[in-house]
């Protein structure tokens, strides 16, 4: 049994408390003093020697009360520490003073490859193999702001809290150590908390449709993935869906934009690099990108901007998930699935000798080309209206819709920059008018055809006339494209009847192939 004896505190009563079990022959297992309490674990006591053990402790001056309880606090502790321990997926070791293994959780012995029984007592500085950066740890040395080591072969970042006596002394460290898979993902958590799935592109026209389809089939493959597709039609967007919809949507995902960073900038983010590779670099060094997404996805962003070298580097990875940082002499291995992405023609780019081809050939593995704004225009008015509602809600304007003009407007404005220039436009519009009805002249958009599809203001007074002048246009621009009024209705996602009406009535073409 256990019990807690409350008293008032005074000198010798823990004494005189174990005095009368002593004198009742209760071998006592434990004791926890806590000041107004003595916790006692007596095995032999019961129900019936406790009420007669309460009346000899009543008797003793101070005593206030004699109370049973399920577990001394000392034990609780030990109990919940080793549980926060285990549920630690990061190795975690406490040393102490002269640097020896303390105390060590499950993930520590596993990395360590020892048992628990030979890897306490093990000094920290032979464990990792270096002695200088053990006795920084514990804080005998000056400790680099971010420190790597290695633990069973595998690298680690680390990180530790100096313990100290009353009187200032060293009394040893926690050290966690934190692999960099498990860094990134971290960080891609935080960077991707809101990238969505195929939902998240908009749109529901032909194009649309059978790009979700096809990119889903896709996501499903472990292979790289080449996204082509002009600036601004969402290629970043889709590379996201992609790694939602993989085997591999619980692991990070990380994005380099390959024109965003010079050669040797863009090569350490990728690779990494090793302790003391260049001036200025983190003593301990830096895990790359390539580290921290094992097992997750790199999205290699313009990728037809990588230089010569980092073509090289980045094939040998794709050859055999190997690398080496840069400075470094080892050889890393990682499982992480390259998308990339780009503008440019890249076939044009092999033949001028500016982009490798057996590189093209790994990348291009599967293809998926996203379509431009213009090719899908029944998707432009659904899209600024969603990113209307999107802006009067960050900008904390009461709700506004566009007028008939504004649409038409839209309609027939080219969209060089495509589903981004759309979205700017939107936004620059719900922020400089405060008119809950947003009118062409308010989208600011530039050229002749932004006011009208045919002519000017003064040659089209009414709306109608806009609409059909659109209409025709747009008949005509497609119909050579899509010469029978199935195909054409099924390009713009109408009925056949509804086409053949309008072809006869604008006069183009034949009414029906």
């Amino acid at each position: 049994m256990r019990i807690d004896v409350h008293f008032a505190d005074r000198v010798g009563i823990a004494q005189e408390i174990l005095a009368k079990l002593a004198g009742r022959a209760l071998n006592v297992s434990a004791v926890e003093v806590e000041p107004p309490h003595l916790f006692i674990e007596a095995p032999a006591l019961d129900a019936s020697g406790l009420d007669a053990l309460r009346g000899e402790l009543s008797q003793v001056a101070g005593v206030l009360s004699i109370d049973t309880l399920g577990m001394l606090p000392g034990a609780r502790r030990r109990l919940y520490l080793d549980a926060l321990l285990a549920a630690q997926a990061d190795p975690v070791l406490a040393v102490d003073a002269d640097g020896c293994v303390v105390v060590a959780n499950a993930a520590a012995v596993a990395a360590s490859g020892r048992a628990e029984s030979r890897l306490v007592g093990t000094r920290l500085g032979d464990l990792i193999g270096d002695e200088g950066l053990a006795e920084a740890l514990v804080g005998r040395g000056d400790r680099p702001p971010v420190s790597e080591l290695q633990l069973g072969g595998q690298p680690y970042l680390c990180e530790s809290v100096p313990l100290h006596e009353p009187d200032g002394g060293v009394a040893g460290a926690v050290v966690t150590l934190h692999a960099p898979h498990r860094i990134g993902e971290r960080l891609s958590a935080l960077q991707n908390y809101d990238a969505g799935g195929f939902d998240s592109i908009l749109g529901s026209s032909p194009a649309i449709r059978q790009l979700k389809a096809r990119a889903a089939r896709m996501a499903q493959v472990d292979a790289p993935l080449l996204i082509r597709g002009e600036t601004g039609t969402g290629k970043e967007l889709v590379a996201h869906a992609c790694h939602a919809a993989s085997r591999r949507r619980s692991q990070p995902f990380f994005t380099l934009n390959c024109a965003a960073l010079p050669e040797s900038l863009a090569e350490s983010e990728l690779f990494g690099y090793a302790p003391g590779a260049f001036t200025g670099a983190l003593r301990g060094g830096k895990p790359g990108l390539l580290e921290l997404a094992d097992g997750g996805t790199v999205f290699l962003d313009e990728v037809g901007e990588m230089s010569p070298y980092l073509q090289a580097k980045l094939l040998r990875f794709l050859n055999d998930g190997s690398f080496r940082r840069v400075g470094g002499d080892r050889e890393l291995k990682a499982d992480v699935r390259i998308v990339s992405a780009t503008h440019r023609a890249l076939e044009q780019m092999v033949a001028a000798g500016s982009f490798r081809q057996d590189l093209l050939f790994r990348l291009d593995v599967l293809q998926l080309q996203l379509p431009p704004l213009r090719e899908r225009t029944e998707d432009i008015v659904p899209l600024a209206e969603r990113f209307l509602e999107r802006a009067c809600a960050q900008t904390g304007r009461p709700k506004a819709r566009l007028s008939a003009a504004a649409r038409a407007a839209l309609l027939a404005n080219p969209w060089a920059g495509n589903v981004r220039q759309l979205q700017n436009v939107i936004f620059r519009a719900a922020t400089l008018t405060e008119a809950a009805l947003i009118d062409a002249g308010d989208l600011e958009l530039a050229g002749a055809a932004a006011a009208a599809p045919r002519g000017s203001a003064d040659t089209i007074g009414r709306l109608e006339d806009a609409v059909a002048a659109y209409e025709k246009s747009l008949l005509e621009e497609l119909f050579p494209r899509y010469p029978s009024t199935r195909k054409l209705a099924e390009r713009l996602g109408t009925s056949h009847s509804a086409i053949a009406q309008r072809l006869r009535r604008y006069g183009i073409g034949p009414t029906s192939r």
